[in-house]
């Protein structure tokens, strides 16, 4: 197959779903299709690249930021994209489209279709479909609402990378769609140690309102008696508000800011972990919480319908109502103080890992996208 992929993010620009269009994309590659990518650029310099097989070509779009995108970047995405995904078509005939994100890239693979008639693929990751986060996205969902329907009703074939996100998906758009996990490649990770002391723990993520950071630091002040240490590795707007409340709480010498780390360095830091927290508000399935499987990590989380995936409560980790930092607290205070269920937990989640095994996801896809073209 000829896959053109239409994403307005892909690494280094971008989050999680950047990351998993990449994975599938290389992926799809390894089993001998090709595959183009239209995505942005940041500035306005437009370049072109082949990474692991797959081309990738970034058209300037005004873009300010690696780690933020705003509404109307993204809605410059797809205006600056459409000629040049139209060329695509037109020069190297793709069989089918893959977007990810029904909103923006949405838009832009329903703008193309129109036009050219190639059938496309949708991938809806989580603030793309109304109700993943609605604190952010209830607005854009109330005015793009009929947009968004004609964009699902066009589509070939609809997937959705978790339970939370398929069901929301089917529930508004009354249509079916197919769960297609988030894939790693699970081979290599290193033999877990047995449980430190002090237990280590780690946030890899966005500062981020939807990340909640904030309360993580709040809820681990209450817990400040139990043997702990946090690193977190990311940045984003709430920085300052995480450094001010670590130095409220004169937990400085217990928690480091590690910023943004490349790959290796994270899976480093991943390795010599014990536990994996996520405070988050809303999630699709991120693709950390994977890496922490495979890592062999418990989870200490928020009890959201993102997470229900990876995390089976009482057996690879333990989930609090959101928004309960005494219950959050009580749950890394047992984690600290039970290294036999920490190590039984770390186990469980190196088997559950497997559900996430990339060529089982790769297969899904693959035979998606040629369910697409027929």
């Amino acid at each position: 197959m000829r896959i053109l992929v239409l994403c307005y993010e892909y690494p280094p620009i971008g989050g999680g779903g950047g990351r998993v269009a990449q994975t599938v994309a290389r992926g799809l590659v390894a089993r001998g299709h090709e595959v183009r990518v239209q995505t942005a650029a940041l500035g306005f310099r437009s370049s072109c690249e082949n990474d692991h097989g797959v081309s990738v070509f970034r058209t300037a779009s005004g873009r300010r930021a690696a780690d933020t995108c705003r509404v109307y970047e993204m809605g410059t995405y797809c205006a600056t994209s459409l000629l040049p995904a139209l060329r695509h078509i037109r020069e190297w005939k793709p069989d089918v489209i893959h977007a990810h994100f029904a909103v923006p890239t949405g838009a832009l693979a329903l703008a193309v279709h129109l036009i050219t008639k190639v059938p496309y693929v949708i991938t809806a990751h989580l603030g793309d479909v109304p109700g993943g986060v609605p604190e952010q996205t209830a607005l854009l969902f109330k005015l793009a609402g009929p947009l968004a329907r004609r964009i699902w009703r066009r589509a070939a074939e609809c997937t959705a990378v978790s339970s939370f996100v398929q069901h929301l998906a089917e529930k508004e758009y009354a249509r079916s769609v197919t769960k297609i996990l988030n894939g790693i490649d699970t081979l290599g990770a290193p033999p877990a140690p047995p449980p430190h002391r002090p237990r280590r723990l780690i946030f890899v993520g966005r500062l981020s309102v939807q990340k909640n950071p904030t309360f993580l630091i709040d809820a681990l002040a209450l817990s400040a008696d139990s043997e702990w240490e946090l690193t977190i590795v990311g940045d984003g707007p709430l920085r300052n508000q995480v450094e001010q409340r670590i130095a409220a709480y004169a937990l400085g010498s217990r928690v480091k800011l590690r910023g943004w780390l490349d790959a290796s360095d994270v899976q480093q830091q991943l390795a010599n972990s014990d536990v994996m927290v996520m405070p988050s508000l809303s999630e699709g399935l991120p693709v950390a919480a994977i890496e922490g499987l495979k890592h062999g990590l418990a989870l200490a989380t928020t009890d959201i319908p993102g997470l229900r995936d990876v995390l089976d409560h009482g057996v690879n980790g333990l989930h609090s109502p959101i928004g309960d930092a005494k219950a959050f607290a009580a749950n890394i205070t047992k984690l600290c103080g039970d290294d036999s269920l920490v190590a039984t937990m770390r186990t469980a989640s190196r088997t559950k890992a497997e559900s996430f095994a990339l060529p089982r996801i790769i297969d899904q896809y693959e035979a998606t996208l040629a369910s697409a073209m027929t």
